[in-house]
């Protein structure tokens, strides 16, 4: 399990450190094509990035909001639907009172959904 965890965080180290030198990148190549005209477009972007606090940060948390929250559902369903099944093939009475439990766990991930969406567009 902590292998797991480590893997999955690693993966997520180099997806934060790919979307800044793709952001890095562009910047780049952008200033070079017009070193007259881009200084004023940059000083632009800057400070609207700035103003509006829209940087590769919100992208990164967003993704870190669906993806973790997705992994504990996932983790969540498999160890609650186990039990569930395993409940209902001893007591089929147990059915009604042990499926709401994995339904509450799917809703794990749609909480990192909604986190995502606020943290994009506010």
């Amino acid at each position: 399990m902590k292998r797991k965890v480590l893997v999955v965080f690693s993966l997520l180290l180099v997806l934060g450190a790919m979307v800044f030198a793709q952001e890095a990148a562009h910047q780049d190549v952008a200033y070079q094509e017009d070193a007259a005209h881009q200084d004023a477009v940059y000083v632009e972007e800057a400070t609207e990035e700035a103003a509006s606090g829209s940087s590769g940060w919100k992208y990164l948390a967003a993704a870190l909001a669906v993806g973790l929250s997705c992994i504990a559902g996932g983790i969540a369903v498999g160890q609650t639907g186990a039990a569930a099944i395993g409940a209902i093939s001893e007591n089929a009475e147990l059915s009604g009172k042990a499926m709401p439990y994995v339904g509450l766990a799917e809703g794990i991930c749609l909480w990192g959904f909604l986190v995502a969406l606020l943290i994009l567009f506010l």
